[in-house]
């Protein structure tokens, strides 16, 4: 296994999304700790009866054997370590989840392999799965994570401008993704609560085993959502969908109450 020059890889992956093709198969989308985010085709696998029927359902994280074909790999084999079919029994896991794995989808290439993104996937999964953890304060910590592992994490402890360090601050720079500070903030950046700008800057810092320590109100919860939502946008090739369902469901059974 793992030989280039039979193209068989074996790795632990996560289903991140899956298609229907033909009668029997599936494109199942996943994302590898050693390959990356690869495109598979998984043959037979809508058949309850096949092998590969349950390792390629929607967040199925698994050990899987694929094989390297001309543009697509195939899967030979695989062996559930966690299903997490649990996260589908629940509008916000099932929306949350689906976000993590739709970001991945946005911010990774194909083939393109990062080891620490793909920890903080199956962490958060977990964290989820166990109720470990206020969901919406993993969200704001994820999506940290996944700026911080594709380049474009935040600078909160110097001044993005001018390079001052900041004990205390107000502002922030979207294009420059960092802490403003009182000299420069006219000229770039909005402004932010402190107990936000401090909640960020703890996000970064701490691992999401440690996001269950963390209480927030829900004034910097929607603030953080506002400002990651915009860095996302601005710096990935789509928008997420999946957190905006979500929302509109949330604001739609508000108004009915």
């Amino acid at each position: 296994m793992g030989d280039d020059f039979l193209s068989i890889f074996k790795t632990r992956a996560v289903v991140i999304k899956t298609q229907d093709i033909k009668e029997s198969d599936k494109l199942v989308w996943l994302f590898s700790e050693k390959l990356g985010k690869i495109s598979t085709v998984a043959k037979g696998s809508k058949k309850s009866r096949n092998n590969l029927f349950t390792t390629t359902l929607q967040f199925c994280y698994g050990d899987y054997v694929v094989y390297k074909g001309k543009s697509l790999y195939t899967i030979n084999e695989s062996v559930i370590i966690d299903s997490f079919q649990d996260l589908l029994n629940d509008l916000d896991t099932l929306t949350y989840a689906s976000y993590f794995c739709e970001l991945i989808d946005i911010c990774m290439q194909d083939e393109e392999s990062n080891r620490e993104l793909f920890r903080h996937l199956v962490t958060a999964f977990y964290l989820i799965k166990n109720k470990a953890v206020d969901i919406e304060t993993l969200a704001r910590a994820y999506e940290l994570k996944v700026l911080e592992a594709t380049g474009y994490g935040f600078n909160l402890e110097s001044c993005c401008m001018c390079r001052k360090k900041l004990n205390h601050c107000n502002y922030i720079s979207l294009q420059y993704s960092g802490g403003v500070c009182s000299e420069c903030e006219r000229f770039n950046g909005i402004y932010v609560k402190q107990g936000t700008y401090n909640a960020l800057k703890y996000l970064s810092r701490i691992s999401l085993e440690n996001v269950y320590r963390v209480s927030l109100s829900k004034e910097i919860k929607q603030e953080m959502y506002n400002i990651l939502s915009l860095v996302i946008s601005q710096n990935y090739f789509r928008k997420p969908k999946s957190l905006e369902t979500l929302n509109y469901l949330l604001n739609f059974q508000n108004n009915q109450e």
